[in-house]
């Protein structure tokens, strides 16, 4: 007989973040009845450009937080996709991104729509509190609590206490620097930055897909449709060393140069834009005592393929099942060192090498050779008359996230 895990108390969970990881942990948690306290240093939800599209582990994490068909009524499923040239000309096409019929097919849906779906729901959640403004400065634990100490507007601070606490606090996690240091973030910085953009331009008019990605050295790009009236995610890259003036500055002459139509900035309408530098790095660890870390706080990748979102929601589901066997007095906190195993070995073995192998892949190819060079984008190509392949590729969960 196996031994039954020695019961602790798990009545409180801190969450340092009110992004789609934090929110979406904090009502799974809920709903598994157990209180949460949300901390976040901004006033309200970040609304900028950032992912766009919930795979699989997106999908189940709303499922587990109880608000799946609201964020599905919310976007939509891409049904099609291209590699293209930057003229615009199909390297591969592939019709049949998303079954219509999958419950788990991809939902393209902002993350700042996506957190403003949820937020309501934490609110007026009885088990949630959510703490705006509240910017922490350090975290720290003893035998039986975990804390984070935040700073008031008037520059008091003061502890908030739970029993165990999480950091979904982004790339420039203070959970994370608390626990390992300011600079303590192992891996490499791309020697580019990214810009998105969200726009109102008509690519149905030159006969985009839903999601279209440009095989390019110098200009590699991602046009996807955001929503079913007109806006589309634009993200391009630029010079690593531009400001932000620079880069809102150079912006028109990029969008002349890389959209179809060759369009001046009163043809289209861009309502938000936010460049930002891209990592693939990971933390020494995702749990260290009370104190666990995911999401972009634990590892970053580049955004080529979404598996920095996915990650990040693939680690919240593995939290849910923690906390709540913690709970249950199913299992006791040592289950957060499988997790802390799990999930580093899935970024560094399958997340990691899988975004940079997506990285070079539009930047790195050729896209007069990049169809019989790539092997994935071989396989698309042969499986548009193969239905064996088409099968296969419909087997895959996550199809959005190969890419």
């Amino acid at each position: 007989m196996h031994p039954v895990p020695r019961a602790e108390s798990l009545h409180q969970v801190i969450i340092v973040g009110a992004g789609p990881c934090g929110l979406s942990l904090s009502l799974g948690l809920a709903r598994a009845g157990i209180d949460v306290t949300i901390i976040d240093k901004e006033r309200t939800i970040d609304a900028r450009p950032r992912a766009c599209h919930l795979t699989v582990p997106g999908i189940q994490a709303c499922e587990r937080a109880g608000v799946l068909d609201e964020v599905r009524s919310a976007g939509f499923n891409p049904k099609n996709l291209a590699f293209r040239k930057l003229d615009g000309t199909p390297i591969v096409k592939l019709e049949y991104l998303a079954a219509s019929q999958s419950p788990e097919a991809t939902i393209a849906l902002s993350v700042g729509r996506f957190c403003q779906i949820l937020l309501p729901h934490a609110e007026r959640n009885d088990k949630i509190s959510v703490k705006w403004h509240s910017p922490v400065v350090d975290v720290g634990q003893d035998q039986d609590s975990a804390w984070a100490t935040v700073r008031d507007e008037d520059g008091t601070e003061k502890r908030i206490s739970g029993d165990f606490l999480c950091g979904c606090d982004g790339g420039t996690s203070q959970v994370r620097k608390s626990l390992f240091g300011e600079k303590n973030f192992p891996g490499m910085t791309w020697d580019v930055q990214f810009v998105a953009t969200d726009v109102y331009y008509p690519f149905d008019n030159y006969g985009y897909d839903d999601v279209n990605t440009f095989i390019d050295p110098h200009e590699g790009h991602l046009v996807a449709r955001l929503t079913m009236n007109g806006k589309w995610r634009v993200a391009y890259q630029e010079d690593k060393d531009m400001t932000l003036q620079e880069v809102l500055d150079n912006q028109p002459a990029h969008f002349e140069k890389i959209l179809p139509g060759r369009p001046k900035p009163g043809d289209y309408t861009i309502t938000n834009i936010n460049p930002y530098r891209l990592h693939q790095r990971c933390a020494e660890k995702f749990r260290v005592g009370r104190i666990c870390l995911a999401g972009d706080a634990a590892h970053l990748c580049n955004p080529w393929g979404g598996l920095g979102l996915s990650g990040g929601f693939a680690d919240v589901t593995g939290l849910m099942d923690c906390f709540e066997g913690i709970a249950n007095g199913k299992a006791n906190q040592s289950i957060l060192d499988k997790y802390d195993e799990v999930r580093r070995s899935i970024f560094q073995t399958v997340i990691d090498p899988v975004t940079t192998k997506n990285f070079r892949r539009v930047t790195d190819l050729d896209p007069d050779t990049a169809l019989e060079k790539d092997p994935f984008l071989s396989m698309l190509a042969a499986a548009r008359n193969s239905p064996e392949i088409q099968e296969k590729m419909h087997n895959v969960p996550d199809r959005l996230s190969l890419l």
